[in-house]
């Protein structure tokens, strides 16, 4: 089986448990991924190849990608992510611009 197959990664799984569950649903070893998705985050932007596509992965994983995100201004967990418990809330000091300078700043690193 050959193919390239576009998945919507849902919350809660890794990248890694996504090829886990292809490879035994489709009965296939060689399945690759073109970019690692944190636990939390969803989309579907995780490409999967199958069999011979993997080779294809370099091809993809150069290629620009595009996000959208979600964000909790103002409060801070016990694991710095949105499943911790609350410890502490302040109103955020955020002026416009602010955050789209810095998230353009992770990718210029």
């Amino acid at each position: 089986m050959n193919g390239v197959v576009i998945i919507d990664k849902p919350s809660g799984k890794t990248s890694h448990d996504v090829v886990a569950e292809i490879r035994k649903v489709l009965g296939i070893k060689k399945v690759g991924h073109t970019g690692t998705l944190d636990p939390l985050a969803t989309g579907s932007s995780f490409l999967s190849a199958l069999t011979k596509p993997t080779k294809m992965v370099p091809f993809f994983e150069n290629h620009s990608k595009d996000y959208r995100a979600t964000m909790l201004l103002g409060v801070k967990t016990d694991t710095l992510d949105t499943e911790g418990t609350i410890v502490d809330r302040q109103d955020p000091q955020v002026q416009p611009g602010d955050i789209e300078r810095y998230l353009r700043s992770l990718w210029e690193k």
